[in-house]
Formats: structure tokens, sequence, C-alpha cells
């Protein structure tokens, strides 16, 4: 099997299990999962990834740095967890905005619902083993570590907004190494210029008003449609245009139009100052503080780099955003 990857360019698949998984139902899902909420009504330069494509990104770039089999496979499943419209639903089922780790919560119960258990029965690997996100250093990681999670889905996400040169992004993917379970650089230049870009990437998109913005309006308008039980929980770990086009046969609801017009219209909300505000909404703030071999010694950016250590500091504080006067 072949697939064109916008950041890997040709991937070529031949694994039996790899490709039973991506052919899963569970995983084929994730094509109607937009990795960003319902971000491009929100901003124009916008091209979509999907948490699929972000998926199969992760398997591949571990793969390319020889990863087990097992940590492949949890690199490709990691996401099936996410419900439509991703870390929006952290605004709508009162989840810790701040972490927005609804998904990482539900991840193993909600694959035993799957069809994924029976493919890895199948080809007799440990299923509990593959479930256990500790086994697997070089896919996840705390923040402001790097891992091919944070990896993956920023470098594709720089690609995505337009951000810097595609050769940029590329010249930071090939000069990355992994040695003993850990991402890091030999040239301190290229750590610094990455970890600017991640920074970048985090004012601008992850944690900057846009999304805050999406997060509340998708938010809202979900939590009124489950309100008037046009759609119930099982509904969110459908898709995200299933949801919407099973919401919006009830557009005769005026209430209901109102939310969906201004979600979909990228209506903003008005932001205002700490002291004069009618509603607080905090969100997630990313971060990275790359390891740097030096002297064949590791080390992170932060450490020599004084001003990287103050920034890194200030910014792994998830942000608090004040909106005054909320328009519908």
């Amino acid at each position: 099997m072949l697939f064109q990857d916008r950041l890997y360019g040709e991937i070529e698949i031949k694994d039996n299990i790899i490709l039973d998984l991506i052919n899963s139902k569970a995983v084929q899902r994730l094509k109607n999962i937009d990795q960003a909420g319902y971000y491009f009504p929100y901003d124009e330069n916008y091209n979509q990834i999907t948490r699929f494509e972000h998926s199969l990104g992760c398997f591949y770039l571990l793969r390319k740095f020889n990863a087990s089999i097992e940590e492949q496979i949890f690199g490709l499943i990691h996401d099936v967890s996410h419900s439509a419209f991703s870390h929006c639903i952290d605004y709508v089922l009162d989840g810790d905005q701040e972490k927005q780790d609804i998904q990482d919560s539900i991840f193993k119960d909600f694959i035993y619902k799957t069809d994924i258990p029976e493919i890895i029965n199948k080809h007799n690997l440990n299923l509990e083993y593959i479930l256990d996100e500790k086994n697997f250093l070089l896919q996840e990681n705390n923040i402001p570590d790097l891992c091919a999670d944070r990896i993956d889905y920023s470098l594709r996400t720089l690609i995505s907004l337009n951000m810097t040169e595609k050769e940029d992004v590329l010249d930071i993917l090939n000069k990355i190494k992994s040695e003993n379970n850990r991402w890091f650089f030999e040239d301190v230049e290229i750590a610094k210029k990455y970890a600017k870009l991640f920074s970048d990437l985090n004012k601008k998109h992850y944690c900057g008003q846009n999304s805050v913005t999406m997060f509340k309006r998708v938010g809202d308008y979900l939590k009124y449609a489950i309100k008037n039980n046009y759609i119930n929980g099982d509904d969110l770990y459908t898709d995200d245009s299933q949801v919407i086009e099973k919401i919006n046969k009830h557009l005769n609801d005026s209430e209901l139009e109102i939310l969906w017009k201004a979600m979909d219209n990228g209506k903003q909300l008005i932001f205002s100052k700490e002291n004069d505000f009618d509603l607080e909404i905090s969100c997630k703030s990313r971060i990275i503080d790359p390891l740097i071999k030096i002297n064949n010694n590791l080390v992170h950016l932060s450490e020599i780099d004084n001003e990287w250590e103050k920034h890194l500091k200030e910014e792994l504080k998830p942000k608090r955003y004040f909106i005054k006067n909320i328009e519908k």
C-alpha cells in the first residue's frame, strides 16, 4: 500500500498487521476527524489535517527510527479514542481545559470497544503491553520533551498553516535523531529554530484566539444539541460530518441555527481584560525544550540558553482568556 504524505512524501506499507489496523473501522474513522477540531472557518490559511493523517505519520516516523513493531502500532492507534471535533470535546463534556486529555483518560476502555483487539490478537501480540504508553517513550513523552506525537503534529501543522517554508520543516526533520528512547539534535541552531517555530505555532494556533473562539463556539453548539437530545454521547464518537448532519436536521430550532452560524462563520469572540469580563476560558499551552548532544552529552536547550529557560517557564503555564459580551 502506498500513501502520499505532505511531510514524509511517499510511504509504502507492507506489514500485514499495520495494513490490517489501517483498514480497521477504528482507524478509518479518523479520516473524518479534524486534527484541530473545526478550524477552517477561523483561519483561511488552514489546510485540513485529519487524525488519520497524523496517526499514520507517527507510525511512519517511528518506523523510520527503527522503533519496535509494538511502538509503531501504538503510534498508529494512539488517537483512536478522539471524539468528533478532537479537543473541542473538552469544552463540551466539562473536561480539564488546561490539559485537554479526555481522549487519554478513556483510551484503553475505548480501544476494547473497537475492532483493534481482534486484529492484535490475530497477529499474536500482547494488547495490554501495546496499550500502555509508558512502554513507548519515543511515541509519547511529557511536555516539554520531544516525542513522535509532538514532532509529527507540529511539523505537519507548520506546513498546513504555511508558517514557514517546507524546506525549513524538512531540514528540522532530517536533522533530528534518536538514541535510547530520546529525540535530540546535534546542531544547536536547528534545535533553536525548531523550538522557536513550535512556540510561534503555540501562540498562533494551539492556544491562540482563533482556537479559543473555535473551542467556545463548537462547545456551545454541541452542548445545546446534547441538551435538546439532537445527538447523544455515542454520536460524538462517529465523526465530524455525521455529527453535523444529525444536528443540523433540527435547524428549524432558531437557537440552534444561531449557534451553528456563529460556529460555521468563524464569528470571533470579544476578548477583554482580567478586570472586566463575563467569561473565563482556559487553554492548554504547548512548548518544547529540545535535547542537544554536546560533547557526547545530552542537554536541554534551556540549560544552555537562559532566555529560552525563561520563555519555557512562562509558556508551560496554561493560557487564560477573558471574554466580554458573549454574542451568539
